[in-house]
Formats: C-alpha cells, structure tokens, sequence
C-alpha cells in the first residue's frame, strides 16, 4: 500500500502545550442521534450540527481520512456491530484533528468493507463493537495484505473475556501466528504530542453508564471487564499495525462530547481526545 502524502509528506502536530489535557469547547448538545447506517461509499453523512471546513482542491486526495470498517457479525445490536458511536465519533474526532493540531482532514469520513479495493486508499482504519466479529477467507485475506503493505488498524469498545476471545479468534485469521502484545503506558503511543502521565485511568465507559455510576468511580461495564488492555500486533520489522483498545469506549468520548459537560471534561477532553490524537499521529508517523 503507497501512503498518501500528509502536511507536506510529514506529519507535524501543532499544539499549544504538552499537556495530556485539550482544551477545547462542546459544540453540540443533546443525546445519542438515531442513525440509519449507510452502505459503503455512501454520503455525505448527516452532520447533525458538526462544522464543516474547506478543503484545498489542489490536495483534496492529500488528507487524513477516518475510515471506518463496515464488518460482519454474528448478531448485530449498537455497541456489538461495525457501527457502534458512528458517526458522531467519526465526525468529532476528524473535526478536532484539523483543529487543533495541522494535519489536513477529510471532513467526511468513509465507510468501507474489508473487500473493496478502496481500502487501500486508507492508511489507518477504525474498527468499533468488534465483540461478535466473524471474517471469511476473503475478508481475512484483503485485511492482512492491508496490514502487512502498511495500513494501520485501530479497534476500540468491546468487553469482557467472551468479546476478547471472539476478537482474538478473527484476528488470528486474519494475521495467524502473530503474538498479541501488551503494549505498556510508558510506550510512546501515550507520549506523543499529548504525555499522557502513567497514571493517568484511561478506561471510558458509555456515557448512560458514566452518569449512573459518576457517584462509584466504576468504570468498567462488566465485571470480568474492571482493567483496560491495550494491546498490538506487530509486522516482521517491529512496525504496530493494529492497535486494540479491549475494556474501554474510547469512541464514546468522541461521540457524546456534547452530550454531557461533567463527561465531556471527565472522558473526551482528559482521556479520549489526547489518546485518539496519539494513536493517529503515531500510525501516520512510523
């Protein structure tokens, strides 16, 4: 896979401070929208009230794009299939990307399957609700020439040791042999541009869940889910490719940032906007 020039053929974040912290301001109220989830290459997406941004023709093929995998599983239901948080997740995160640091975005995201050929044109790929996943030869087979050409693959919010072992089950057809690696805090995904301190909790719960236990300090949706995991598979040469957020709703930080200021400054703007800026700048820079 050929990476398509960003900023200039370099990745250069731009931020104010160095702290794990963003300091941004909520831009829509409201609750959860009801979304009808379209078909691959379908748009552009209802923006629900998201700003927008102009995009230079010149390099309208030169941006980051957020590419969301639409994956088969063996029920679907929201928070267990391909569309979990979409797309609010996908339009706030694209919108705080081009605001606050320079990479040059897509302000419509993409959704692709695993077997269009369009997939290449995404160096980094976001994969949501991932618990009930099942993939065939085919599908297995497109993901794995992505992977090992140089694509990135995130994966966020699903649950549990029956969720893990189903995700781990697809992953290792897709990629089979390749350890699964837990990838520690001092790791420079966490560092780079915000420095996440160490001890910082990052595990984010939905937003329902997050008001009903503010009081508790719970985190955790399950109970065989209380520790957050993040974890890697890695090419031949050391390179991640998939990064895996297992025990935690990184996306719903994204999603619900203006559906509740208390999670808003809790969640989105100390945990899952430091760390979603984090993992795109280390996929687009390694």
């Amino acid at each position: 896979m050929t990476r398509r020039p960003l900023v200039s053929a370099a990745v250069v974040v731009a931020v104010a401070s160095a702290t794990a912290a963003v300091a941004v301001a909520q831009f829509r109220g409201g609750g959860r929208r009801v979304i009808t989830a379209p078909e691959p290459g379908q748009g552009p997406v209802d923006r629900g009230g998201i700003p927008t941004w102009p995009v230079d023709p010149q390099f309208k093929k030169d941006l980051f794009t957020f590419a969301r995998v639409k994956y088969r599983s063996t029920y679907e239901r929201q928070s267990l299939a391909w569309y979990t948080d979409y797309p609010d997740a996908d339009l706030n995160l694209s919108f705080r990307l081009q605001q606050y640091t320079s990479i040059k975005v897509d302000p419509q995201p993409k959704v692709v399957e695993l077997t269009d050929p369009a997939l290449f044109d995404y160096p980094w790929l976001f994969m949501s609700g991932v618990g009930n996943i099942v993939v065939d030869d085919e599908e297995a087979a497109a993901l794995r020439r992505y992977l090992l050409n140089g694509g990135f693959l995130m994966v966020d919010d699903f649950w549990g040791e029956r969720e893990w072992e189903s995700f781990a089950a697809a992953m290792g057809k897709v990629l089979p042999g390749r350890a699964i690696e837990d990838v520690p805090r001092k790791h420079a995904i966490f560092h780079c541009p915000f420095d996440i301190p160490d001890d910082r909790p990052l595990q984010t719960t939905n937003v329902n869940f997050a008001r009903q236990y503010r009081s508790t300090g719970r985190t955790w949706e399950r109970e065989d889910a209380k520790e957050v995991h993040y974890r890697a598979i890695h090419d031949d040469n050391g390179r991640m490719m998939v990064f895996i957020c297992h025990n935690t709703d990184t996306g719903d930080g994204w999603e619900e940032e203006g559906t509740d200021a208390w999670y808003f400054h809790e969640f989105s703007e100390n945990k899952c906007y430091p760390l979603g800026f984090n993992i795109v700048y280390y996929a687009m820079t390694h």
